[in-house]
Order: C-alpha cells, then sequence, then structure tokens
C-alpha cells in the first residue's frame, strides 16, 4: 500500500476527531494535516492534543471556507520536504471511517493515474428521501452537462496523486464548490475519476457536520449549473477572437 498524506480540514472538530486521528496512525499514513479553518477558540484544547498526536496543524485566523483549507494544505505540502505517492482528503466530523480510509488506499495500486472517489450509498436508510432524490439530481446534472457519470460528486473523501497538487491550486472556489470544481477541471484535463463504494461511518441522528457533505445538494445543483455556462461562455469568447482574426 502506497504512503500518503491526509489532509483534514477542520471547524470546530469534536473530540472525537483526536481518537480517529490515533487509528489514522496505525495505517500506512506518512503525515496527517489538519487545517483549523477559524475554529473557536474553545477548541484549542483539541487542535493541541492532535499536534501531541503527530499532526501538522495549520491555522486560519477566520473561517474562509473547505476549498481554501484544502488549498492550504496542499501549499504546504509542495512546500514542504514531506514525500509521497498522493494525498487523501478526509473528513473531520466522523463522515469516514477507517475502513473507509483503507479501501481508498487500497485501490490505489490499481487506480494509480486519476482521482479517487469515496462513493456513498445514499440508497442506505441513513440517508432522508430528499437527500437522495436531491443526489440523484446532481448526479444526472452532472453527467448531462459534462458526460461523466459519476454517483457522488460531493464526497469529501478523495485521494489525489501528488503530481495533481500544482494545478489543484489554481482551481476557483473557496468553499465546498471546489469539490465540484475540481472534477470539472479533471474532465477538462482528461484525468480519470475512480469511484469506490465506502459507507461505514454510520451518521447519528440530527448530528451537525460543518462543511456538510449531505445536505448542500441544491447549492451543487446550481454550482454546476454555474460551470457549465461559464465552459460555453469560454468558448464562444475563444471562437469570437478567431472570427476577428
Amino acid at each position: 500500500m502506497e504512503r500518503a498524506i491526509v489532509l483534514i480540514p477542520a471547524l470546530n472538530p469534536l473530540p472525537a476527531i483526536v481518537h480517529f486521528v490515533e487509528k489514522l496512525n496505525t495505517l500506512a499514513i506518512e503525515k496527517i494535516i489538519v487545517i483549523n479553518d477559524g475554529s473557536e477558540k474553545k477548541y484549542d484544547a483539541i487542535f493541541e492534543q492532535l499536534l501531541a498526536e503527530g499532526c501538522v496543524v495549520l491555522t486560519h485566523e477566520k473561517n474562509c471556507g473547505k476549498g481554501r483549507a484544502l488549498k492550504t494544505g496542499m501549499d504546504y505540502i509542495i512546500k514542504s520536504a514531506l514525500r509521497c505517492k498522493g494525498v487523501l482528503t478526509v473528513g473531520a466530523h466522523g463522515q469516514h471511517s477507517v475502513l473507509d480510509i483503507e479501501q481508498v488506499l487500497a485501490s490505489t495500486k490499481i487506480f494509480s493515474d486519476g482521482i479517487v472517489l469515496g462513493i456513498r450509498d445514499f440508497k442506505g436508510s441513513d440517508y432522508p428521501l430528499i437527500t437522495q432524490l436531491q443526489n440523484r439530481a446532481s448526479s444526472i446534472l452532472f453527467e448531462l452537462f459534462f458526460q461523466k457519470r459519476l454517483l457522488d460528486t460531493q464526497t469529501g473523501l478523495r485521494y489525489i496523486p501528488i503530481e495533481f497538487l500544482p494545478w489543484l491550486l489554481k482551481v476557483k472556489g473557496e468553499s465546498f464548490r471546489y469539490d465540484t470544481n475540481m472534477l470539472v477541471e479533471a474532465i477538462k484535463r482528461k484525468i480519470s475519476l475512480y469511484e469506490v463504494p465506502i459507507g461505514h461511518a454510520k451518521l447519528r441522528k440530527n448530528s451537525i457536520i460543518y462543511y456538510d457533505e449531505i445536505t448542500n445538494h441544491k447549492q451543487v445543483l446550481h454550482q454546476i449549473w454555474v460551470n457549465y455556462f461559464n465552459k460555453d461562455k469560454k468558448q464562444d469568447e475563444t471562437f469570437s477572437k478567431r472570427k476577428r482574426k
């Protein structure tokens, strides 16, 4: 199993993240980088515990959004002396189990040339019917606009080869929109997107997950729409320039 660096964007994380990191340290992980994205002061003790567990903790003085947090981590990796085959982005609030992460890492032995997505099963009882329908709608719209069928466009569990980081830093999006924009840019660059089923982490009823990967599908649909029509606009501008020449 190839060693990887884990990136965890964190906003007001629960104490359980410390135990989660302890488990991650038993895997083939090169380093765990946690980005404190403007968490409240009362969570400082949790980040101190993460430092004690050997994590690198990068801090935003104010909340900048999930996309910016991931870019901060990627920029740190590029500029550091850390060496790895790839980067694994992981949720901070129990969205992903250690078994989920093991499955994605194991799949990179086969899918080493592209981005690996940990795909959640929205048909399970953990997800309300409206969430299932919204996820289905975003998947259909994504396929319609970009000719690529993806079952889960918003999953936060992703394996990214290290050589992709420079162009990923240039992808637009400071919030969760970065997740969608990353996929669109990968398709434009003809980079393979692989899907690996996950779902071993059970969601607790009425739980709050920051950087919500479950209930923001209306905004995801809007972002897919914006990406598509921006693409058409750029193509029209290029065509107009050619005509003027």
